[in-house]
């Protein structure tokens, strides 16, 4: 059997203070199922990826919400946690829950509503998928934990500074031309390396925004896609990690073991290798994060992706074109949403829907991390 992403439906990503955190997933959600050519009543299941509500905006319960303002009712709502993992989280039991046989057709979602909370606030949230007793409790925040990352990295392996902001030049470009992106503005290396320092040696640029936003796919069986569309994008391979919550645990400071792992069990499942990946979204919390990300996945050696990044292979037109839809850095980062919205600009690349910025691909692959890397999950995608 297999798994078809048949709608996908995204909001605006930014400082959405005009609209509230269950109008988010309604809208993306709404857009979805238009996509897919979908009613509402032939949903079998909700799966929504959400790392913080309670805090962010004093929601719990999210899952009830949501299906009772799409009035969705009575289907069965699950909520997914899994810190900035959720929606890759959330997007991987959809997958399973049709695999199992449980359902034909289900909505699978991320939200987040980050930017009704000081940014104070927004850190300390943040800081929660850290190691709370020996990290955060330290005053630890995530810039801190993969500054150190980032220097550990320029360390063993030479990357520079001036390789880290290309990451930052390169996604704020691509996102000039994704309609849904929080930014909508070129940057030089020089705008990065002069920007104020957030935690040595990472700047201001090479991190991250607050973001608002919501996204959604349609996930169905193969049987049951093919009543919906002649060209269903296939989910071939699904793979999902853990490694040390703690940064000081693990073995190499600068090498993400989770993402090597769950990388492994995707391309097993699909039947590929990293050679075969064409397109992929990979997360870019920071700089130093996309360059980790394309040496774990195995698309470069370890410690050659700040080289990479620097001859343009990553680029669009380039060896594997990475963050075509902007990256977490310039699309916008609202945590719990992030890996499902990677999979909506896959589909729209493998569609050929990605307008201005499409590549020529019928493989593409997502990379969704929580924390510093203690979850990672990877999905591969091909063309029907």
């Amino acid at each position: 059997m297999k798994v078809a992403i048949i709608g996908v439906g995204l909001t605006r990503f930014g400082e959405l203070w005009e609209t509230s955190f269950s109008h988010l997933f309604v809208e993306a959600g709404a857009n979805a199922l238009r996509d897919a050519g979908v009613d509402g009543k032939d949903v079998e299941a909700i799966f929504v990826g959400n790392m913080s509500a309670g805090r962010f905006v004093d929601q719990e319960h999210i899952s009830c919400l949501i299906a009772d303002q799409a009035g969705l009712n009575p289907i069965p709502a699950t909520r997914i946690e899994a810190a900035c993992a959720s929606g890759g989280h959330a997007l991987r039991q959809g997958i399973m829950s049709i695999l199992s046989g449980f359902h034909d057709l289900v909505v699978v979602g991320g939200v987040e509503k980050m930017t009704d909370v000081m940014t104070e606030s927004t850190t300390q949230t943040l800081a929660t998928a850290a190691d709370q007793e020996w990290e955060a409790f330290l005053g630890m925040t995530f810039p801190g934990l993969y500054a150190m990352m980032a220097r550990r990295h320029m360390y063993e392996f030479g990357t520079t500074r001036e390789q880290l902001a290309l990451v930052s030049v390169k996604n704020h470009r691509n996102a000039i031309h994704n309609p849904y992106a929080q930014y909508h503005v070129e940057i030089t290396v020089d705008d990065v390396l002069n920007s104020p320092i957030i935690a040595d040696p990472l700047r201001l640029l090479d991190c991250s925004p607050i973001t608002d936003g919501a996204a959604c796919v349609v996930l169905a069986s193969e049987r049951k896609a093919r009543e919906y569309t002649d060209s269903p994008i296939y989910i071939t391979g699904s793979g999902q990690a853990t490694s040390t919550l703690s940064l000081h645990s693990r073995k190499q400071i600068p090498v993400v073991d989770s993402t090597i792992n769950a990388a492994k069990e995707a391309y097993k499942r699909a039947g590929k290798s990293p050679k075969d990946i064409q397109v992929a979204e990979v997360h870019d919390a920071f700089t130093i994060g996309e360059i980790m990300a394309i040496e774990n996945l195995g698309f470069f050696n370890i410690g050659e992706g700040g080289k990479a990044t620097e001859e343009g292979e990553t680029e669009i037109g380039g060896k594997i074109p990475v963050n075509t839809s902007g990256g977490l850095k310039a699309k916008g980062h609202p945590v719990g949403a992030t890996g499902v919205a990677q999979a909506v600009e896959i589909v729209l690349q493998l569609r050929g829907d990605a307008k201005g910025r499409q590549v020529d691909a019928d493989i593409g692959l997502t990379h969704n991390v929580g924390g510093s890397g203690g979850t990672a999950v990877v999905h591969i995608y091909e063309k029907g």
